[in-house]
């Protein structure tokens, strides 16, 4: 701890840019506000809590974790913590939180970031059921392909999703991701070797902002 502290100081902000930073905020049509931030220690009671109760909704979809009470207690979460944000000071990974009316309510990662010649990363995300239905996955995606581009300088973002899950998709989709390809047995999801469509977006494919194509389509305000 006490070293990624004095990495906090002393750390080159340009070094990894986008991290630790939040985005803006952005309004849904019901007035809720969303944003990304940082993930912080005190996340983690609600971190816990939520993903415990949405077990029957994350666990098939996410990889495979054998353990599903240790893997979402307290302790899980200081270690998986502690390793994104070693992995985040070393610019290869940017942890968010996705807060709603400032409430934690689920996590946005990009992951893998890579630059030169590549200049790319993957997005992933969830947002506990009690904030399901009111767009706030969709708000925090836009936020988070516009925090990779525009602040980040990325070119590209790749993401996954399983057949049939077309939540995923539709939310993905709103961003501007493109399918580029079906990738058998890719990833090893709640105890098999699973499928997965492969979504793409560079930063050129429009010339706006993801936010404002929502506000366009009436998806935020």
């Amino acid at each position: 701890m006490f070293s990624r502290f004095v990495r906090s100081l002393f750390s080159d902000p340009e070094s990894h840019p986008g991290w630790p930073e939040a985005t803006p905020t952005v309004a849904l049509p019901n007035g809720a506000v969303v944003q990304l931030r940082p993930l912080t220690r005190k996340d983690g009671g609600l971190w816990s809590s939520f993903r415990r109760e949405d077990e029957s909704i994350l666990r098939p979809v996410e990889p495979t974790t054998h353990d599903w009470k240790a893997s979402t207690s307290l302790a899980a979460w200081s270690q998986s913590l502690a390793f994104m944000e070693d992995e985040a000071y070393a610019g290869r990974l940017v942890p968010l939180a996705i807060t709603c009316n400032h409430q934690f309510a689920g996590q946005l990662t990009l992951g893998n970031v890579q630059r030169g010649a590549v200049s790319e990363a993957w997005i992933g995300y969830w947002v506990s059921s009690r904030y399901q239905g009111m767009g706030v996955a969709t708000a925090a995606v836009a936020l988070g392909v516009d925090h990779a581009f525009a602040r980040m300088k990325l070119h590209r973002l790749t993401a996954t999703y399983l057949p049939g899950n077309e939540a995923s998709h539709a939310v993905l989709a709103h961003a501007g991701f493109h399918e580029e390809g079906y990738l058998r047995k890719a990833l090893h999801i709640d105890g098999e070797w699973r499928d997965h469509h492969f979504v793409a977006l560079n930063q050129d494919d429009f010339a706006t902002l993801a936010v404002n194509r929502l506000w366009h389509a009436g998806r935020i305000r």
